[in-house]
């Protein structure tokens, strides 16, 4: 799979890794800060903690169990409780600007902001540049807000209409919107929520331009330069700017040649134009949309239980699986390179939000809750070995991290 390096791709304030800045000046201090945010398994409670230190920098205490999401920027983490019919917003105190030659980094407290979005069941939120989608199930509204908005205090969004309630996703995609569509002649059964049946493009006055593209079972949904790509029964949907700056809908279908499966998770590289997915349960599917074969397969030797993507290593994508290994995988030739035993095994049989280890990348580590002995677990990536734990009270379950380097004022 021949993967394109991007010429003018950067990476400012992604999530787990901010690339290190050029230089500093003589009267400035180059400096590394990462930090963890966890959320609980079944408290309602997000921890901030120093990733250097191991130091709680803040418990906040929301309303519902947390799913975490954090912003382009990395400057907010949202917590969306689908539960409690209510986000919230961390202020991470991490803001990176880039100067050309250096970034300069501020840091300040972490805090939890006085403004909340309610509403029916929220479930995604979906971030791209300065715009935050909130997307709530049993309303089928989307609710788009800018980032640095919600930091002055500023709360008014912008309501895109679905249709109907679903449980469904909406992207900002330039002056558009890519939303899914439900498929309201499906049988459904009382008080549930129809199938996805496809995809459709929006304009900033909420009307449709073109037909609804088929995405059955809609599912997944991540960026990758200027693409978005969609999970579907039939392959990966890829949107992509045309000429004139509108989007185009393609989609990569799965062939025979694959086995039985889908992709229904996906993560985009920053770096390069391409996206990592799931595949059924014991594989991830590596796919190049400017390939004429766009999937390739990498075998699990178990199912897997979370994976992610380091966006400084650009070759770099990370595996945990449920016997408690911890796999390397090279991305560009699509290879197991390194596996290492890190956790006790975690089953995936059980209920699918049952307690199980999550993985963030943060600088030189990779940071793995381990909910059974409420730990998070730091894994140095070179030596693919732990360095430490860092203690964490009850079970800590969803983490994203933060953090980069730049020049300290």
């Amino acid at each position: 799979m021949m993967l394109k390096q991007l010429k003018c791709a950067t990476a400012l304030g992604i999530i787990g890794s901010l690339l290190i800045a050029g230089h500093a000046g003589a009267d400035e201090e180059h400096k590394q800060v990462w930090r963890l945010f966890i959320a609980d398994h079944t408290k309602p409670v997000v921890r901030a903690i120093d990733l250097e230190s191991g130091k709680e920098l803040g418990k906040f205490d929301i309303k519902g169990y947390a799913g975490l999401t954090a912003s382009a920027s990395g400057e907010t983490v949202f917590a969306v409780q689908s539960d409690a019919d209510q986000v919230n917003v961390i202020k991470t105190g991490i803001s990176l600007s880039d100067h050309g030659d250096h970034r300069d980094l501020e840091i300040s407290d972490t805090a939890l902001l006085d403004e909340k979005f309610e509403g029916k069941r929220p479930v995604h939120a979906v971030m791209h540049d300065d715009s935050v989608v909130l997307f709530f199930d049993r309303e089928g509204k989307g609710h788009e807000l800018s980032e640095q908005d919600i930091l002055k205090g500023k709360t008014q969004a912008k309501i895109i209409d679905a249709t109907a309630p679903h449980h469904g996703v909406i992207v900002p995609f330039g002056n558009q919107y890519l939303a899914s569509v439900p498929n309201l002649e499906a049988e459904t059964k009382p008080d549930a929520l129809p199938p996805r049946l496809g995809l459709r493009v929006l304009e900033s006055d909420g009307t449709q331009t073109g037909n609804v593209a088929t995405c059955t079972a809609l599912h997944g949904e991540a960026f990758s330069a200027s693409l978005a790509a969609f999970g579907c029964e039939e392959g990966v949907l890829i949107a992509s700017p045309s000429k004139d700056k509108k989007a185009e809908l393609k989609m990569l279908t799965y062939g025979a040649d694959l086995p039985k499966g889908k992709v229904s998770t996906l993560i985009g590289s920053k770096a390069m134009q391409f996206f990592l997915g799931n595949y059924g349960e014991d594989k991830i599917a590596l796919i190049d949309p400017e390939s004429d074969t766009p999937y390739r397969l990498v075998d699990l030797p178990t199912r897997r239980v979370d994976f992610a993507l380091d966006p400084a290593r650009l070759k770099n994508a990370y595996v945990l699986t449920e016997d408690g290994q911890l796999h390397l995988i090279n991305i560009l030739d699509g290879t197991i390179t390194r596996s290492a035993k890190v956790t006790e095994p975690y089953s995936k049989d059980g209920h699918w939000r049952d307690p199980r280890p999550r993985l963030a990348v943060a600088g030189d580590h990779i940071a793995i809750t381990d909910p059974r002995h409420s730990l998070v677990r730091l894994i140095n990536i070179e030596s693919f070995k732990e360095d430490r734990t860092i203690p964490v009270a009850d079970q800590p379950f969803s983490i994203v991290a933060v953090g980069g380097s730049g020049a300290e004022h």
